[in-house]
């Protein structure tokens, strides 16, 4: 097997924060960038604002490769139409299938899906990758989707042929989701 693929699914610029809030999960989210990168994992995100951008650009500046999947067509759409950086992935893959369809390619192309804060865009990618069976880990201590992960499992009253597991830590999150894909893939 080569190396994992982590994708991180969270917050964007648009998802509404508090100073104290934004402050407090760069710290976060820098901590999951390097620790992904110090698993020697690539890493995959939805080219976009916010969490995932701050993920992928403390993994790069640790040496790691990113996968930036755009909702876009092609590099203008996503700078104009989008308004989604390009400095968080070394490899940008244009989709033109909008966020929603681009959520789909960002959980296919995972081994691991980490979610870190996130609204209702976060929510879609953690129901994809619950319902396709993905080893999905959950910084619990990001807030908002990542909070209430547990609750909506219950509510969903539907097993995973994956794994979730939780942390408030991203070191021994990322760390626990590899050993867990390395146990399924034997």
């Amino acid at each position: 097997m080569g190396k994992p693929v982590i994708g991180v699914m969270g917050a964007s610029a648009n998802d509404a924060l508090t100073a104290g809030e934004a402050s407090r999960l760069r710290t976060l989210a820098e901590e999951l960038g390097w620790a992904i990168a110090n698993a020697n994992c690539i890493l995959v995100t939805g080219a976009t604002t916010g969490l995932p951008s701050l993920v992928a650009q403390a993994f790069r500046k640790q040496g790691g490769f990113a996968l930036g999947i755009s909702p876009a067509e092609n590099r203008n759409e996503h700078l104009t139409r989008y308004g989604l950086p390009e400095d968080g992935a070394d490899v940008m893959v244009y989709t033109g299938f909008g966020y929603k369809g681009r959520n789909v390619i960002n959980i296919r192309s995972s081994d691991i899906v980490l979610i870190i804060g996130g609204a209702t865009g976060t929510l879609n990618e953690f129901t994809i990758a619950y319902d396709e069976g993905k080893i999905i880990g959950v910084l619990e201590s990001s807030g908002g989707v990542a909070a209430h992960i547990r609750e909506v499992i219950s509510y969903s009253n539907k097993a995973t042929a994956g794994a979730v597991l939780f942390d408030n830590d991203p070191a021994a999150l990322v760390l626990r989701c590899v050993a867990a894909l390395a146990s399924a893939s034997r």
